[in-house]
């Protein structure tokens, strides 16, 4: 059978209430009404995204110094520009400078775990 995309996408972080709380004040998600234990489930379209707790074995500290190095999560955003300035507001590091592209305006920022996010204002 062939696989027909992603379908749920879930970072592992080393303080779940502190990511939810990241995610939820810095971006704006919003929670999905029920989530699995160890994990804050966010109501995003078309596929969902979580924060989860490590699975066991699996060290967050021993990992490449930026967790999930070769992996690139993009996020839509309405207006790239506003969520760029509110995140450098509150001392949230950017990666990559606001810049234009095929996708809008993006940027790429770093989550209270290191996680490499860009976020795009069109698709």
């Amino acid at each position: 059978m062939p696989v027909t995309g992603p379908d749920f996408i879930a970072l592992q972080v080393r303080d779940l209430d502190a990511a939810a709380a990241f995610y939820e004040e810095r971006l704006g998600l919003r929670r999905a009404p029920s989530a699995p234990p160890g994990a804050v489930v966010f109501a995003t379209e078309p596929i969902a995204f979580a924060v989860r707790t490590p699975l066991p074995g699996t060290d967050l500290g021993a990992v490449h110094p930026r967790p999930g190095a070769g992996v690139v999560l993009w996020l839509a955003a309405d207006d790239a520009q506003v969520l760029h300035d509110d995140l450098v507001v509150a001392g949230v590091p950017v990666l990559a400078p606001l810049s234009n592209s095929p996708f809008g305006r993006t940027f790429t920022f770093a989550d209270p775990d290191g996680y490499a996010i860009t976020v795009h204002d069109r698709g």
